[in-house]
């Protein structure tokens, strides 16, 4: 039990370490430690913990820290891995707390703060893409895809709208 809570831990303290950007960003390397290195999930099963992760209150990282971390070990999984993933942002806030907004306003940081805005889109979008893969597997998932992606481009409303109609949906689409 400690060897798999050590791995927990040192797998999200690298998530929380080398991602900057916050939770969505987070979600290529949580993929490549719990899918690839460690296999831990399947990405089906992955996919299903972001998409909760997503639906509760709180970033997805720490929400899909805190599921991951329980499915493997149970409570005290789910506070390993958490604290993992927020102990690098701590850690660096504390630090930095004093400079932090003195160094805002420099014009190089205004300059590097676009660039990191920048690579946290694509990041994002390296996310979907990648999730997209197991999520949209037939006809009946990439009608509810398709349909939730027009909708929210045309008419911009709560996440949580479109978190419900694509669960109703996935009801009425995929019965028991």
């Amino acid at each position: 039990m400690l060897n798999i809570l050590l791995s927990l831990y040192w797998s999200f303290l690298k998530v929380g370490l080398f991602t900057i950007g916050g939770g969505y960003a987070m979600i290529p390397l949580m993929e490549a430690e719990v899918i690839r290195v460690h296999s831990w999930l399947s990405a089906s099963e992955f996919l299903d913990i972001i998409a909760v992760a997503e639906m509760t209150p709180g970033p997805v990282s720490i929400n899909a820290a805190t599921f991951i971390g329980y499915r493997l070990a149970g409570v005290t999984g789910s506070l390993v891995a958490s604290l993992g993933v927020i102990t690098p942002s701590l850690v660096l806030l504390l630090l930095l707390a004093r400079i932090l907004f003195k160094l805002i306003q420099n014009p190089g940081a205004k300059t590097f703060l676009s660039g990191l805005r920048s690579a946290l889109v694509a990041l994002i979008l390296l996310a979907s893409y990648t999730l997209g893969q197991s999520a949209v597997i037939d006809l009946s998932t990439a009608f509810i895809f398709g349909l939730i992606l027009i909708a929210s481009l045309l008419r911009p409303v709560s996440p949580l709208y479109y978190i419900g109609l694509g669960a109703l949906l996935g009801l009425i689409l995929f019965p028991y």
